[in-house]
Formats: C-alpha cells, sequence, structure tokens
C-alpha cells in the first residue's frame, strides 16, 4: 500500500502487525503522518495531478505549507518503481489525529487491538526548517498520542537521541525505541552510553545485527527490532538470532 497512509497502516492490521509510521509538520502545527519532510517526486503528484522533478518535489517542504495544501497532494497513484508489487489508489499525508481515528474504529470492527511505532523524524540540521523547535513538534505529537488513548500501545522511535531523551524526561511512562543505521557501528554498552539510558528497543539497519549483539542486549532486558529486511533470506536470518520482531516492507514474509 501507499507508505504512511491510512490504507497502508490498515494493511498493517490485516496482517496482524504493529503500525509504524513518520511524523512531520505543517505550517500551522498541525502533525502530519508522512516519512519525507517534502514530496518524494517518486510517488508524488502535485496538487494540478501532474508529475515533479527531483529538484521540484525536494523545494515544498510540509513544514512551508498549511494542512489543507499538503492535503492537495495525491501520494498513491503514481506507480513507485522501488515497490512495483503495490497498489495504486488515490492516497494523501494524513493528521495523525485523522489516521488514529481511522484505524481505531478499523481495529475495533475487526476485535483487534492495535499497536503503534511512530517515529520522530529529527536531526539538527532540520531544527527550525521542517518542524518549529523539537521539544514542541514532540509535544505537539504527544498531546495527540495521549488524548487519543494509545499512549500505553505505542512506542516512540528516533534516530535522534535529542528527540528520545525529550520523551524519556517528558513522558516516561512511553516506550522508546532507538533507531540506529548502518553506519553506527557500536557496542550494546556504547550504543546505551550514546543514549544516556536503556531503552526499551534497539532498532540497528538489519546488517548491522549479530548473535553478540542480540544476546548483548537481551541481558540488558532490551528488546532488538532490526529495519528493513525485506527478503525471506534476511528475515530467515534475523529470526536464527534471536531478534524480537522486525520492521519490513513485506510483512507476508515475516
Amino acid at each position: 500500500m501507499p507508505e504512511n497512509t491510512i490504507a497502508s497502516e490498515k494493511n498493517a492490521i490485516d496482517y496482524d502487525c504493529t503500525m509504524e509510521m513518520d511524523l512531520q509538520m505543517s505550517q500551522d502545527k498541525k502533525i502530519v503522518v508522512s516519512h519525507d519532510a517534502y514530496f518524494n517526486s517518486d510517488f508524488c503528484l502535485n496538487p494540478e495531478g501532474d508529475t515533479m522533478t527531483k529538484k521540484d518535489g525536494l523545494s515544498r517542504l510540509i513544514y512551508n505549507m498549511p494542512y489543507d495544501s499538503v492535503a492537495k497532494y495525491d501520494v498513491g497513484i503514481k506507480p513507485y518503481p522501488a515497490f512495483p508489487r503495490q497498489k495504486k489508489m488515490h492516497a494523501i499525508k494524513p493528521l495523525l489525529s485523522v489516521l488514529i481515528d481511522s484505524v481505531e474504529a478499523y481495529g475495533k470492527k475487526l476485535h483487534h487491538v492495535n499497536h503503534y511505532n511512530i517515529e520522530i523524524k529529527s536531526n539538527p540540521k532540520s531544527d527550525g526548517k521542517t518542524y518549529s523547535t523539537l521539544e514542541e513538534y514532540i509535544d505537539l505529537a504527544m498531546k495527540i498520542i495521549i488524548d487519543k488513548g494509545i499512549a500505553p500501545r505505542t512506542m516512540m522511535q528516533s534516530f535522534d537521541v535529542r528527540a528520545l531523551k525529550i520523551i524519556h524526561e517528558k513522558y516516561p511512562k512511553l516506550k522508546i525505541s532507538f533507531l540506529v543505521d548502518a553506519s553506527n557501528k557500536k557496542t550494546a554498552d556504547k550504543y546505551i552510553s550514546e543514549l544516556g539510558f536503556k531503552p526499551d528497543i534497539f532498532s540497528p539497519e538489519f546488517s548491522l545485527v549479530t548473535p553478540g549483539l542480540v544476546k548483548a542486549f537481551h541481558q540488558q532486558n532490551i528488546l532488538v527490532i532490526p529495519w528493513t529486511p525485506d527478503t525471506l533470506e534476511e528475515i530467515q536470518r534475523l529470526k536464527d538470532m534471536g531478534v524480537d520482531g522486525a520492521i519490513t516492507d513485506y510483512p507476508d514474509l515475516y
């Protein structure tokens, strides 16, 4: 399904998966579900229904638009070369509040208890450019999560240790997942030292995972949920190493 849309999250429920999603902020300080802070020309169409160049898409920042302008872009009709199996359908980047209402109603209809994995997309270079301030961005997202009653079923994740520290300090009941990319290769103790506290979940790029790393985190009662193994072989290798789950684009393989 088109990524980070209501349709994709309902599909995750159909697969009995935790719903993974990413957050951005609009100009009017609405929290929008979107991986990118801009409109990726690989799969987004402009409000006129036309394709965009990569440069044009990159220039269209969500934070520079009120949400009613963001909602004019289609993100599901254009074929996405990276994901040839993806179904084509009209879709928009939804508000987090609207997405939660929709998937909670869908889950209730199916007698399914929904679980959420929500990523704060931030880094120092983005401060003041793709969101106002990091703390306000987090607080606005957390208000929705708490007000909608999903906080006990939500884990917050980020690559940005600043974001995770804010969540840990201000919202101590929330589960926290520490994302790391392939360039950040450390021992378990050094990852924990980098973060400054023990996360509930360690979520590395899947190529970083070794049996020793899994064992070291498990000895500290930290779950290991890598991203993004997308082949049966990759997923099976991780299962054999004892991981506790995986973030994947292909839940049918898991």
